[in-house]
């Protein structure tokens, strides 16, 4: 099945990725562009996840002791 593309201005672009990333046709290219922004996209929503279970913890460990001694701490250690 061969890729028509209607507007202009995408078949532009989709030629312009086709010459940078050196695919052989337009819908080599076109299919390259879009697995790239879905694995973005996925790698997104996982950073978006482990900084919620980051957050997560640092709620669970609670506010910081303001009678801490950080000096005392190391120099015990």
């Amino acid at each position: 099945m061969s890729l028509y593309i209607r507007d202009e201005s995408v078949d532009a672009l989709a030629v312009e990725v086709q010459k940078l990333s050196k695919a052989p046709n337009k819908t080599e290219a076109v299919r390259r562009a879009l697995q790239n922004e879905l694995r973005r996209m996925q790698e997104n929503v996982q950073l978006r996840e482990r900084i919620r279970k980051i957050q997560e913890n640092v709620k669970a460990i609670g506010p910081d002791d303001p009678n801490f001694d950080m000096k005392t701490f190391t120099d015990e250690m």
